[in-house]
């Protein structure tokens, strides 16, 4: 009896700690919760309002005020309902968004394409080099990082492919600016910083001018952020991913990515843009209208509120 008397307050313990973990890491293991994975699982057949204001909560632990919106989340939902240009979704599209930062700051800051491909059966692993990045055009995921051929398994990797074609990345968040970009997969040339992975430097950017920058690093290990100032002081708040204590230094071309930032983000109300550094040269990224779908997990909740008040709500543009 006292054996059993012991385990049921150590099992209570543990559920209720993985409850909390659950709450505090919400996009990390929102597939544990059976009311989220209810509602992404039929999306589709929700309207984007309904089923915006029936999520939101699940994800930010708050109620969405659409009607009236203050935090950054909320103006992120209200844009995606109301704000509605049709060229957005170009500028998201993995392929077409080069074509759209080249025009604005340069082919050489393009990370270069090897080849385009409309269905998994077109790759042709004998013609791409030793090193190569696949990943689909039209969401976000099922990346594909080759460091050496040999070791890879082309089955395997077409299947995670395949699955990603097949994937409509809108029914998530609503972010209808994915729905209708034609699914492809991209293989780029693979590059490297000074460690074993890039670095992300992704750069928030309001009304045309850069506010915050999200350092990302250790992605597919122990994925970890870092926010700082465009001055490069490091802020003591964390936006989904926790921090720690590496010490990033100032990029020497931290006022280039700026300048660039602007450039990329001129007469949008929200944008983020984003950048790589390799051998001292800025490649563009990608651009996101939506950072973490509009769902980010941001502490302290007054920083929410503060990043909220710098976004300036256009006029509504509803139809896409």
């Amino acid at each position: 009896m006292k054996k059993k008397f012991v385990a049921i307050p150590n099992f209570i313990m543990y559920v209720a700690h993985k409850c909390i973990y659950i709450i505090e890491h919400p996009r990390k293991y929102y597939r544990y919760t059976f009311l989220i994975r209810f509602l992404i699982r039929f999306s589709r057949f929700y309207g984007d309002h309904y089923y915006l204001n029936k999520i939101f909560p699940l994800f930010t632990g708050y109620e969405l005020d659409i009607d009236n919106p203050k935090t950054f989340n909320e103006k992120l939902q209200w844009l995606k309902l109301y704000y509605r240009k049709p060229e957005f979704s170009a500028m998201v599209d993995k392929a077409e968004a080069k074509n759209y930062a080249a025009s604005i700051i340069g082919e050489e800051h393009i990370i270069p394409t090897i080849a385009i491909y409309n269905t998994v059966d077109e790759i042709d692993f004998d013609s791409l080099p030793k090193q190569f990045v696949l990943k689909c055009t039209h969401n976000s995921g099922n990346l594909v990082i080759c460091k050496d051929k040999s070791t890879i398994d082309p089955e395997n990797t077409l299947k995670q492919l395949r699955k990603g074609l097949k994937n409509n990345y809108y029914h998530l968040g609503k972010e209808w600016v994915y729905k209708n970009i034609q699914p492809r997969i991209i293989a780029e040339k693979y590059l490297t910083d000074d460690g074993d992975e890039l670095r992300d430097y992704k750069i928030f950017n309001f009304g045309g001018e850069p506010k915050i920058i999200e350092v990302d690093y250790n992605r597919f290990i122990n994925h970890k952020r870092q926010i700082y100032t465009t001055e490069w002081q490091k802020m003591s708040v964390t936006m989904e991913y926790p921090s720690d204590n590496t010490k990033i230094e100032k990029p020497k071309q931290l006022e280039q990515i700026l300048d660039f930032a602007r450039k990329l983000s001129k007469g949008h109300p929200f944008i983020r843009t984003d950048f790589y550094i390799v051998d001292n040269i800025v490649y563009f990224g990608e651009l996101t209208f939506y950072h973490d779908c509009g769902f980010g997990h941001i502490k302290p909740f007054e920083f929410d509120m503060e990043m909220g008040s710098w976004i300036k709500l256009p006029r509504p543009i509803p139809s896409a």
